[in-house]
């Protein structure tokens, strides 16, 4: 537990008599005065369905992987979108700002001055997950398509492969599928082409 300039915030991993606690659920507005305080500055968080939840310690595998995707994607999508990595999203409704490895969003300039991007703003996300792939896979899976986020990459680490996420119902993803190798177009930019190992491997 923390407290600065009388906010006081448990952060999901705490536990008390050997039972998590959670006192409150933050809305969006509580999250953003707490970022705005300075509160959560030394703490890796993002906010999801109303919980402030620590991010993972990036390894050097993940690192790397994120730094030379961005660079494929910027060299393929070119001024079409714009590549975020580890930048919150601002999911309207379900209290949640997580922060995705990568967010392929719409290039709408210094309108990004003022918010960060929404739903509608979002062609695709993608996350590297090793350690965090239960959640990547499983809650925010579920958080990505209640908002209608209309494709999801999960480049899953410990197996080697990519799992896709299509087709939001508002509940959940009705087109999943698994890939290991050859060539994966994006629904927003089907004339393009993106290499599977390039996003496993690196290179």
């Amino acid at each position: 537990m923390e407290r600065q300039d009388g906010v006081e915030v448990v952060f999901a991993n705490e536990r008390s008599g050997g039972v998590s606690v959670t006192l409150a659920r933050w809305t969006l507005d509580d999250y953003h005065r707490m970022v705005a305080s300075g509160v959560l500055d030394d703490r890796p968080v993002e906010l999801l369905w109303g919980e402030i939840v620590e991010v993972s310690p990036e390894r050097a595998t993940h690192a790397y992987l994120i730094t030379e995707t961005v660079k494929y994607l910027i060299s393929t999508v070119g001024d079409r979108a714009v590549v975020r990595p580890d930048r919150p999203i601002t999911l309207r409704g379900c209290d949640s700002e997580p922060e995705p490895d990568i967010a392929v969003v719409r290039p709408l300039g210094r309108e990004y001055l003022n918010r960060h991007p929404y739903p509608e703003d979002i062609f695709w996300l993608i996350e590297f997950s090793d350690s965090s792939l239960e959640k990547d896979m499983e809650e925010k899976r579920r958080l990505y398509a209640q908002v209608q986020v209309p494709e999801y990459w999960v480049v899953d680490l410990q197996q080697s492969r990519l799992v896709v996420f299509r087709s939001p119902d508002g509940s959940d993803y009705g087109e999943i599928f698994t890939t290991t190798d050859g060539e994966l177009g994006a629904l927003a930019f089907a004339d393009l082409r993106f290499s599977v190992r390039r996003l496993l491997e690196g290179t």
